[in-house]
């Protein structure tokens, strides 16, 4: 009998009780018939309500399950578990299952709970009554193997699955299509893709899910060239064509590993099998193209994509951060936000890290009220993301008040707060943040550690240094890498002992990278050793020859010992070797305008009262006792060096900043290189003229101004 959906379930009772008595029937017959034709119907009522998954619904047929005394029968009870679990109620079917005495609960039923338990992500209570199931005598099935083990998955104990994997064998499933399917992703799942290829070799049939299991499965454990492997014998090997699921997470390899042309390949495979039309293959594609270097393509195909869900969304501003394009990223969340697209925790890390990455902080102010109006504030990923942004914006004291406000800090808050200290130059509050993260029992990771030894060397903690290095090995079981010995480098050549530093690389158990022999460079340029000096910027020359850095560097040292021809030498093979210097900008933010100035621009509607600042805070930082570095006027004509330097971009910066900004207010400027050092001595000077904090971002790092001295103790 067919039930409508909409059924006044208030008249069950009288349905059921509405079956007619036929004359020639004895009772016990016809009691028969009656009890088959209201278990029917109750039956029906249960496949009726699954579709509607209305709860009130479910309830109601469980009265009449009750009142009926039907519960004895197992395809009821196997029903109504069904349905309670489809309602979203895992709990009231917890407790169905635990208060049915009465019933008989046979493998069948017994396996419906487990499967509920493992897809309502409770992967111990599933293994709990998987147990349970076999201490009262009833054996497993090859669906209960392959319900249970998604749990074990879950569960991210691969103890739990080896032990099913045991019982498989003792039961003789192990050359089941299904469960060894269900065991490779197990084993894959829990990263222990030696035992999932073991097993993917022992099965003696496979089907496409077998095949996707172990792609993902190596995708997860960064082995990028074997999940495109894999994907190679699926084309050779299985009858069936890629499904989305092959095909998506290919192609996160590909985009991974750079592999454009194998992408390319895999992007036609989807079109002929017209997978190109799911959202799932449309973003992995986009996320390949974006992530190869290649975004306008992705950008193509974002735009013919009809209904754009969130990660669409999510990978066109991953992508602008990718390539650089952190303007695009902030105007991709907005119009994002203007299509009624609610944003997640993605979204705000991507488009916080663009907003860092400009130094924008009104950009940044504005995203943080988007995230407390969508309620994400408790969201750890997005708290870090805000403290990173504020800190690299040039205020730390809105990254500190973020970092008060997180109620469970995790690792990355930890991470990003001693990070933001040891860019300001607060070296001695960020290792004290990473000690008071250490005594919470907070394992520290690798970028814990670069921020912890970086602090250290601006703080001039030496044996400190050494002991947090040391600690790496020895207490966390890690390997320092290369940023890692370069802190430890700088840390030595900051006190001027190159030759220490020097036999330091030498004994490294790595090849030295540019960041290593560079903070070696760097220290040699400080301390005027051309000697080491020469012998490291070639070997930099070498590692990274389209670096112009080297080359100014190893220019610099040259003019401050007088060797002017081999100085303008080192400047003329760098164009002979094609290497240029990138122009150097610098930026500042008045009432929400944001103004670029580059040497000697005269661009600004306020260049005259600009210049005519430059001059006053000339006359007074030579009372103050300033005498111009000349060897930083490279490009100068010799006679107008020293005018010349008063037109670096920071300083027209520093001038519309004392011109336009209240007075008592900091001046945050940003430069795209590392500033210069007559430019960062004319900072002191003006930070105790004026009374003015200024804050300078270069590449590199904060410099604070206060009363005459930096942050950087003159060293960066």
């Amino acid at each position: 009998m067919k039930v409508p959906l909409r059924l006044e379930f208030n008249k069950i009772d009288t349905i059921f009780h509405s079956t007619p008595s036929p004359l020639n029937l004895s009772h016990q017959s016809y009691r028969q018939i009656s009890f088959t034709h209201r278990s029917t119907n109750l039956n029906n009522l249960l496949n009726a309500t699954l579709h509607t998954k209305h709860l009130k619904h479910a309830t109601q047929i469980h009265t009449q399950i009750i009142t009926n005394n039907y519960t004895c029968l197992p395809f009821l009870l196997n029903n109504l578990l069904n349905l309670y679990a489809k309602c979203g109620n895992i709990n009231r079917n917890l407790l169905l299952f635990s208060t049915n005495h009465g019933g008989f609960k046979n493998v069948v039923i017994w396996t419906s709970l487990i499967t509920q338990l493992s897809r309502s992500s409770k992967p111990f209570k599933a293994l709990t009554f998987f147990n349970k199931m076999r201490s009262t005598g009833i054996y497993p099935n090859h669906y209960t193997f392959s319900a249970i083990l998604p749990a074990c998955a879950d569960s991210m104990m691969v103890e739990h699955g080896e032990q099913m994997h045991c019982l498989i064998w003792k039961h003789g499933f192990q050359t089941d299509i299904f469960v060894g399917t269900a065991l490779v992703d197990m084993y894959a799942k829990c990263t222990d893709m030696t035992s999932a290829e073991r097993v993917f070799a022992e099965m003696p049939d496979r089907n496409l899910v077998s095949w996707n299991s172990m792609i993902v499965g190596f995708l997860q454990k960064k082995l990028y060239y074997r999940a495109v492997e894999i994907f190679r014998e699926i084309r050779r090997q299985v009858s069936d064509s890629p499904d989305e699921v092959s095909c998506s997470s290919v192609l996160s390899a590909c985009a991974n590993i750079g592999c454009l042309e194998f992408g390319r390949q895999v992007h036609g495979i989807a079109f002929k099998h017209g997978l190109v039309a799911l959202t799932y293959v449309n973003n992995s594609l986009m996320d390949m193209y974006c992530k190869c270097g290649l975004f306008g393509d992705a950008l193509e195909l974002f735009k013919t994509i009809g209904d754009r869900d969130v990660v669409a969304w999510n990978v066109v501003i991953m992508g602008c951060v990718h390539c650089g394009k952190f303007e695009e990223a902030c105007r991709y969340f907005w119009f994002m936000r203007t299509e009624g697209i609610a944003p997640d925790e993605t979204t705000y890390s991507s488009v916080l890290h663009a907003s860092a990455s400009l130094s924008a902080l009104n950009q940044g102010t504005l995203i943080h009220d988007q995230t407390l109006k969508t309620g994400f504030m408790n969201n750890a990923c997005v708290a870090s993301s805000l403290i990173t942004m504020y800190a690299k914006s040039g205020s730390l004291v809105d990254a500190n008040r973020m970092f008060e406000e997180i109620q469970e800090r995790n690792l990355v808050c930890w991470t990003a707060m001693i990070a933001a200290c040891q860019q300001h130059g607060c070296a001695n509050q960020a290792i004290e943040l990473f000690e008071e993260m250490l005594g919470k029992g907070i394992e520290p990771d690798y970028i814990s550690f670069v921020s912890v030894l970086s602090a250290c060397s601006h703080a001039g903690h030496v044996e400190e240094g050494f002991v947090y290095f040391s600690s790496m090995t020895e207490v966390h079981g890690m390997n320092p890498g290369p940023e890692h010995y370069a802190c430890m480098v700088d840390l030595l050549g900051r006190i001027g002992k190159l030759e220490e530093a020097k036999r330091f690389i030498e004994s490294m158990p790595i090849k030295p990278d540019s960041s290593v022999l560079g903070a070696l460079l760097g220290a040699c340029r400080n301390y005027g050793n051309l000697e080491i000096g020469r012998e490291i910027a070639k070997r930099l020359f070498a590692l990274e020859p389209d670096n112009p850095g080297n080359y100014v560097l190893l220019a610099n040292m040259l003019m401050r010992k007088g060797m002017m021809e081999e100085a303008d030498e080192v400047r003329r093979s760098m164009g002979i070797n094609g290497v240029r210097k990138e122009p150097g900008c610098s930026w500042i933010d008045v009432k929400n305008i944001t103004s670029v100035f580059t040497v000697h621009d005269r661009s600004h509607s306020r260049t005259d009262e600009i210049y005519e600042m430059l001059r006053k805070l000339e006359e007074l930082v030579i009372r103050k006792g300033y005498k111009p570095e000349t060897q930083f006027a490279v490009n100068s004509v010799e006679g107008y060096k020293e005018q010349s330097l008063w037109y670096h971009s920071e300083k027209l910066a520093l001038a519309l900043g004392l011109l336009a900004l209240p007075v008592g207010a900091p001046i945050i400027i940003k430069k795209n290189l590392r500033t210069c050092g007559d430019c960062h001595t004319v900072m002191k000077f003006a930070s105790e003229i004026f009374g003015r904090e200024i804050i300078l971002r270069d590449i590199n790092r904060f410099h604070k101004f206060t009363n005459g001295l930096c942050s950087c103790k003159d060293y960066w």
